[in-house]
């Protein structure tokens, strides 16, 4: 089963190599590039919400932490991208990591409703700080990346295909450490602090530190993300890191699968491409995506991948004989 998984993500990393040469036109790739950061931002509030159990309506304030400590950083000090995007994720993995202290107190709808007001907090000051972050005027100018040598020939990330490899990357990493911390004792401790926190107390499990872990590695992957935003877009805003971020995110969790980790990255696919996919319906758009989702949430409340997963298990199972008989009978 192990080496089957291992096959088949070096397949999908192979065709997410080879979209960009399928796909050329310069709006496709953009879809592209904007598919992998939210992958990136899905996949990491999935540890949150999909093995620690707790629904964060914080991500986009992280989200945009990473991406005005980054843009700033280069835009005023010329720090390059590859010291900028660790300093992003930095500033917003011990953002979240004074914030959880107080705010994982609690849980349920409390945690919740802590990490709203956190969210308002942060658009506050990105909005009023103007001679920092210039305020709802946004902050223009910010650096592209360069790019890199690599035998003998460059690659440039101020392509969207360069840039998409770059983003690529990122994403590779987000999903690498998150199946290797799941896979830990760690990964093992958040999931029995969702089923039953006291019985996960009881056995030695420190619930706490383990619940600030899984807090600080979501929000550190946000930060990558919103740096990579920032160095993409080369101009960021308020709006593009208020509540409905955070509620979008959400439902890219919701929506491909909790407590996967491809269910997050299937749910961002989905809700980025969904609305180019739905433009020939034109006013209707917008209905026929939001109808889409409620279907989903309705009638697969395990997400899609949770849903295929069953689905599979069930043909597997109907092909396993019963005690006493031989198979095909």
């Amino acid at each position: 089963m192990r080496r089957a998984g291992l096959v088949g993500a070096i397949s999908a990393t192979g065709l997410a190599l080879l979209l960009p040469l399928a796909l050329t036109q310069p709006y496709l790739q953009h879809l592209l590039v904007a598919s992998v950061i939210n992958g990136i931002l899905a996949v990491s509030l999935g540890i949150v919400i999909g093995f620690l159990g707790e629904l964060s309506l914080a991500h986009g304030a992280f989200y945009g932490i990473g991406a005005y400590t980054s843009a700033l950083l280069a835009k005023n000090f010329g720090v390059p991208f590859f010291l900028a995007l660790p300093a992003g994720t930095l500033g917003a993995a011990l953002t979240g990591f004074l914030i959880g202290i107080p705010a994982l107190r609690l849980s349920g709808h409390y945690f919740a409703i802590a990490t709203l007001g956190f969210q308002g907090i942060v658009i506050l000051l990105i909005t009023n700080l103007v001679e920092i972050t210039r305020g709802p005027m946004g902050l223009s100018g910010i650096p592209a990346p360069g790019g890199i040598n690599l035998f003998g020939g460059g690659i440039s990330f101020q392509t969207k295909t360069g840039f998409y490899c770059l983003s690529l990357a990122v994403l590779l990493v987000t999903l690498w450490f998150t199946y290797n911390l799941m896979r830990s004792k760690f990964g093992q401790g958040f999931i029995a602090i969702r089923e039953d926190p006291l019985l996960a107390a009881s056995v030695g499990i420190r619930t706490k530190r383990y619940r600030l872990l899984a807090f600080c590695v979501s929000a550190a992957f946000a930060g990558a993300a919103g740096s990579l935003y920032a160095h993409y877009t080369l101009f960021i805003s308020p709006d593009s890191f208020n509540l409905g971020e955070s509620v979008y995110i959400a439902t890219m969790v919701i929506i491909g699968g909790m407590g996967t980790i491809s269910g997050p990255l299937v749910g961002a696919v989905l809700l980025t491409t969904l609305p180019e996919m739905l433009r020939v319906a034109g006013g209707l758009q917008f209905v026929l995506y939001g109808l889409i989702a409620m279907i989903v949430v309705i009638f697969m409340p395990k997400g899609i991948v949770g849903m295929a997963a069953l689905y599979l298990r069930g043909q597997r199972d109907a092909r396993i004989p019963a005690p006493g008989t031989t198979p095909g009978e």
